[in-house]
């Protein structure tokens, strides 16, 4: 089995790694981080660099999780991206990390993450990063 995470470097990212990690190791799975780049973007803030994604693989292998980067590209978002790694590795759980919002925020939730919930077929797991 597997756990799919979808990974960028923000603090929600970094918070999402952390609990897949944790998850994988717990359930003795293997892990699939996903960073995405929109396609045809110059510069995106979500894109990870080398540095990012192999401080993420250091992470995975130090708990003794063996894990796997996936590099991809989406068009409007990247929720179907991970849905369908999902569904093509039998996730055993999705992992995705949330922003602190504030009540507007909280009502809007983010297009990304609503739909990854709404839609899943598979568990998620949404978390935060600390205060």
């Amino acid at each position: 089995m597997t756990i799919v995470v979808g990974y960028v470097p923000t603090p929600a990212g970094e918070a999402a790694v952390q609990a897949a990690v944790t998850e994988a190791r717990l359930r003795d799975e293997n892990l699939l981080v996903v960073n995405s780049a929109r396609e045809g973007a110059v510069v995106e803030a979500t894109v990870a660099t080398t540095e990012d994604l192999s401080r993420v693989l250091t992470l995975a292998d130090d708990a003794g999780v063996r894990a796997e980067v996936v590099r991809g590209t989406h068009r409007d978002d990247f929720t179907d991206e991970i849905l369908d790694l999902a569904e093509k590795h039998d996730a055993s759980l999705i992992v995705i990390g949330l922003r602190r919002r504030s009540t507007v925020g909280k009502f809007i939730m983010g297009s990304v993450a609503q739909r990854i919930l709404l839609q899943a077929d598979h568990p998620v797991l949404a978390v935060k990063p600390p205060r």
